[in-house]
Order: C-alpha cells, then sequence, then structure tokens
C-alpha cells in the first residue's frame, strides 16, 4: 500500500510539473517570444557562469528561513500570514544593534544583532498568538494587519531616527564592516548567513522529528482537543510555535541586512515574507521540503530575471507558475479529502 502511495504522489508531482510547464510556454507565447529560446536563456541564466549560480543561494537564503518559519507555526496550526511583517522587525532590531551597540565589535557583535533581531520578531508574532489563544481571535487576520504596522514604522524609523545624518536618503547610514556577514565564496554574494540558513533548516527537522516538544507541537497542530485530553498544554505550544515562526522569519531580515544591503531601508524584503507562506504549503511542511523549494524558487527567479533582460519575456511569470502549483496541490488536496472523508473525521 505504501509503496502504490508513493508511485500515485510521484505520479501527482509529474503532472503538476507538466501542467505548469505548458502553462509557462503558453504565457511566453503570448509575450510573443520562442519558449525554445526563452527556456535556452533560462537555464543560462542559472547555471551560465559562477556566479549567476550563486546568485541562487543568495536569493535562497531569506526565503529558506522564512518558509521555515511559516512552517513551523503551519505545523501546530497557527497561520502565520505576518512573515513579512517579522522580516522588517526583525531587520530593524539587527540594525540598531549593529549601529548602536557600544564596547561589542566583529563576531560577538553579529551574534548578539542577530539574536535580539531573532527575539524581536518572536516577539512581534506572539502578540498574534496570544490574542488567538486567550481569545481565539484570528491570528490570520492579526499578523496581516501586524504587517502594515511592522513596514510603516520601519518607513518612518529610516526617515527620522535611523536616518543617514550624512544623506538625504530614506536609509540608514552603513554598518561598519566587522559587523557584517562575510562573503564565504570570493568573486560572488555568497555569504555566511546561507551557511546558517541551512543549519536551521537541519536544527528545525531535528527539533521537530527527535523531539518531546516537535512531537506536542505537531500533536497541537493536528488535533487541539486531543493534544489537551492528553496533557499537553496548547496554549504553550502556540505560543512557542509563534516564537520560533516570528524568530526565523526576524533572522532572514537580520542576515540580509548585515550580509547583503549593509544598511536598513524601505522594501528591503522584497515581499519575501508573502512568498514564504506558498513555499511552506508546497514545501508541505517539512524543513527539508522548504530548502529544496527555497533553491528552486530561488532559482527559477533568477532565470526569469535573465529572460527578462535579454528578451523582455516578465519575470513575474514566475509568481504566476508558483500560484498555479499552490493552486493545483490544494486542489488535489480537496480531491483526496472529497474521496475519503472518514479519513478526516
Amino acid at each position: 500500500m505504501q509503496q502504490i502511495n508513493r508511485k500515485q504522489t510521484a505520479f501527482d508531482i509529474l503532472k503538476i510539473l507538466l501542467m505548469t510547464v505548458v502553462l509557462g510556454a503558453i504565457l511566453i507565447l503570448i509575450c510573443g517570444a520562442n519558449p525554445w529560446e526563452a527556456a535556452q536563456l533560462f537555464f543560462r541564466g542559472m547555471f551560465g557562469t559562477f556566479s549567476s549560480f550563486a546568485e541562487i543561494f543568495v536569493k535562497a537564503c531569506p526565503l529558506i528561513l522564512t518558509s521555515l518559519g511559516c512552517a513551523i507555526a503551519f505545523k501546530t496550526g497557527f497561520f502565520n500570514i505576518g512573515a513579512e511583517g517579522q522580516f522588517y522587525v526583525g531587520a530593524l532590531g539587527t540594525t540598531v544593534v549593529a549601529l548602536y551597540l557600544p564596547g561589542v565589535s566583529g563576531i560577538a557583535k553579529i551574534v548578539l544583532a542577530l539574536s535580539i533581531g531573532f527575539i524581536c520578531g518572536g516577539l512581534w508574532a506572539l502578540i498574534a498568538a496570544v490574542l488567538k489563544a486567550k481569545f481565539n481571535i484570528s491570528e490570520i487576520i492579526v499578523t496581516i494587519m501586524l504587517n502594515y504596522i511592522a513596514i510603516n514604522f520601519l518607513g518612518y524609523a529610516v526617515r527620522s531616527f535611523l536616518m543617514d545624518p550624512a544623506g538625504n536618503v530614506p536609509q540608514s547610514e552603513k554598518i561598519a564592516s566587522d559587523a557584517r556577514l562575510a562573503i564565504f565564496i570570493p568573486s560572488t554574494r555568497f555569504h555566511v548567513g546561507i551557511l546558517i540558513a541551512v543549519c536551521c533548516v537541519a536544527l528545525v527537522w531535528f527539533l521537530m522529528e527527535k523531539t518531546t516538544v516537535g512531537y506536542e507541537l505537531t500533536a497541537v497542530g493536528t488535533n487541539k482537543r486531543a493534544a489537551g485530553c492528553n496533557g499537553i498544554s496548547v496554549f504553550k505550544n502556540i505560543v512557542l510555535s509563534a516564537f520560533l515562526s516570528g524568530g526565523f522569519a526576524a533572522l532572514a531580515g537580520g542576515i540580509e541586512v548585515l550580509a547583503i544591503q549593509k544598511k536598513l531601508l524601505e522594501g528591503i524584503s522584497s515581499n519575501c515574507g508573502y512568498t514564504a507562506v506558498l513555499v511552506a504549503l508546497i514545501a508541505g511542511n517539512r524543513p527539508f521540503g522548504v530548502l529544496a523549494v527555497s533553491v528552486l524558487y530561488a532559482a527559477m527567479q533568477v532565470g526569469a530575471n535573465s529572460m527578462q533582460r535579454q528578451m523582455g519575456i516578465p519575470s513575474s511569470i514566475v509568481n504566476i507558475l508558483i500560484g498555479v502549483v499552490v493552486v493545483l496541490i490544494l486542489g488535489k488536496e480537496l480531491i483526496t479529502l472529497s474521496r475519503h472523508p472518514k479519513q478526516t473525521q
């Protein structure tokens, strides 16, 4: 039976992949371009040079961490749609520590800045978690509203108390070189933060699959009532999952500041927090699935940018295709549930 299920899953993945490729070709034809030439430029953009290949992982890094945060929350039944705002809060907290903490430098300042950013993002997510656990207020609505608050507060910050006094652009002053994350591979933008993201994936996998904490988080997400009847605290686990979820999204913001931008500015996330929701759903909330899907999505972005530069094909086609994949996956799940209603009861 298990072998049949695996074959069916592989067949379903193949069908979704084929439908996505066909739709991509149709969209390229509508743009008046040759799909074959576009495909060549697409793959050349990803693998044409070592630098472009390394860029895939640079773009994947914040997506891995924000998606990892969403996956933890979703696994516990806490639908965190606030990764975007938590990303901004983490970037803001990290920047403040990196710029203004006296008497600390080097690796100690980097670790402290990222840790403070993680805590800030976790506490930001706790607002929605407490409201859900105590008053049953929808975390979806609360986290979306918190996104707007965080994004606009960052906009206020870089125009006021964090604005670079030497310039007139809404951004902070540059972070000192000793507080930045180092480049791991010379002549590319492949930085140490990417290794941190991969380590976080392994850490979350171990937490969720090999520890009692992970078992309790999953149990609460599967059935809150049954978990409570077996002595598992629903409140504690929702709060913990929200804190970890917000923390990892905030860590993505901190790494983006210290490794790529080297200053705080508006639009720093490039909507990474919203994309993370889709990535977590496609990955089935599995840590290593998140890693694979994030890298794949980043590769598609790099390839699509190459098509846009060379042929004028909009890179937004990638977002359309990702959306279609999510709809197909959710549609498949709905069909499965309708065929086996007794299994869901």
